[in-house]
């Protein structure tokens, strides 16, 4: 069975850090490239940042370059997204999700396969 968990969300003060994390299990995780979505109510699901586990390769959305950091730890089949200086603007559930998107696709969320249940990151100000 495929399982995305991630976790490591609270609740934390505008400028702090969470790193949340995705476990893997059920495929073979050098195979796919992981995603981080979030979303905040009343608006759409947008990316976060990418991670190709094969090689590394990584992609940011210019609102978390440079505060944001994705990682990838292929023996524990688990991914973290380390994330600082956090603002109010950053509170959403976050999701991440499994797939092998294009380059062009790597943004959409119709192009992964997998997704895990969301942690909840709130920022207060």
């Amino acid at each position: 069975e495929v399982q995305l968990q991630a976790s490591g969300g609270g609740l934390v003060q505008a400028g702090g850090s969470l790193r949340l994390s995705c476990a893997a299990s059920g495929f073979t995780f050098d195979d796919y490239a992981i995603g981080w979505f979030r979303q905040s109510p009343g608006k759409e699901r947008e990316p976060v940042s990418y991670i190709r586990t094969s090689d590394g390769g990584t992609y940011y959305t210019d609102s978390v370059k440079g505060r944001f950091t994705i990682s990838s730890d292929n023996a524990k089949a688990t991914v973290y997204l380390q994330m600082n200086s956090l603002t109010p603007e950053d509170t959403a559930v976050y999701y991440c999700a499994a797939g092998n998107p294009i380059l062009s696709s790597i943004n959409s969320a119709r192009a992964y396969y997998y997704w895990g249940q969301g942690t909840q990151v709130t920022v207060s100000s």
